[in-house]
């Protein structure tokens, strides 16, 4: 068997396949299915500085080769993430990441600020797709000067491994993410959901109470894979890829595009299992192409 583990900046992982925020709870919820040991990281779901109650329902559709979600962030908030949360978790034998997530800078700043003191939280990962309100709600991850910003303001109080996740609804991601590498981001995670709308044609109404929302699955992968490719390009820190993996091959496509680990997403509404099944599927892949460390595999694209 191939040596599976990678390094993202300071975390240490046992294997590149990780689980994308939003997309498994807190990882309680799919130990009856897996062995969570096995995987690489947990990314929990978005926690803010306070709690927040959503997006009125539905917010959740299914569209071809995808869904669109507008959850909008529903979370107790950071206290009760480290008061009720956070000791039902931290023993978890992978690596547990939360993403946090603010309105203001401000929210960010003292949210990480808290998450920094738990022992066992190894990592971060900075959702800068939310709408700056002090902006006029104008995402923080869509222009260069405000996702700089956050960035460098969080990587003032956060101590440990940063990771950024990247919005694709911009006209140019590479300069965002060179924008976050130079305030001192270790990683850069792609692609969060894209804007997307669904319509129920015979009542004439959106489908979503929020009317747009996220697409994710299968739908996104080609532009997951082109945005991977253009960044791991562009900046010398590791990058994460997301969007669409359903198997190991598309996993194995995000590492020859460039990715050092991938997270799962979608797919996990599908089978509860599908993380091990590509841990499995790479593993197979590696032994049967000769490759004796996962690294190799990390932009091999031959171009």
């Amino acid at each position: 068997m191939a040596n599976l583990n990678i390094n993202i900046g300071k975390l240490q992982l046992k294997n590149p396949v990780m689980t994308a925020s939003g997309t498994f709870g807190y990882g309680t919820e799919f130990s009856d299915f897996m062995d969570l040991s096995r995987i690489g990281g947990i990314f929990v779901k978005g926690t803010t500085l306070r709690a927040r109650q959503g997006n009125p329902y539905p917010r959740m559709a299914e569209t071809p080769s995808g869904m669109l979600t507008a959850v909008g962030l529903q979370n107790k908030g950071v206290e009760y993430f480290i008061d009720n949360i956070y000791p039902t978790i931290k023993d978890f034998d992978t690596n547990i990441i939360v993403n946090v997530s603010g309105s203001t800078v401000e929210d960010y700043i003292e949210t990480a600020e808290k998450i920094n003191a738990l022992e066992k939280i190894p990592a971060i990962e900075l959702n800068i797709s939310c709408p700056n309100v002090k902006e006029g709600g104008m995402a923080f991850g869509t222009t260069c000067p405000s996702a700089a910003q956050v960035v460098r303001e969080v990587r003032r109080v956060y101590k440990k491994t940063m990771i950024v996740k990247l919005s694709p609804n911009v006209t140019n991601i590479s300069d965002i993410a060179l924008a976050v590498e130079a305030e001192g981001a270790d990683s850069v995670s792609l692609i969060n959901t894209l804007l997307g709308m669904a319509i129920n044609a015979e009542k004439r109404i959106p489908i979503l109470s929020t009317i747009t929302g996220g697409l994710s699955g299968p739908a996104i992968k080609p532009i997951a894979l082109r945005m991977v490719w253009q960044v791991a390009n562009s900046v010398k820190i590791p990058v994460i890829g997301l969007g669409g993996i359903m198997n190991a091959v598309d996993a194995i496509e995000f590492m020859l595009a460039g990715a050092s680990a991938i997270q799962i997403g979608t797919a996990n509404f599908i089978d509860p299992t599908v993380s091990i099944k590509v841990i499995d599927g790479i593993n197979e892949y590696l032994d049967r192409h000769g490759f004796k460390h996962v690294s190799e595999l990390i932009g091999a694209l031959e171009v």
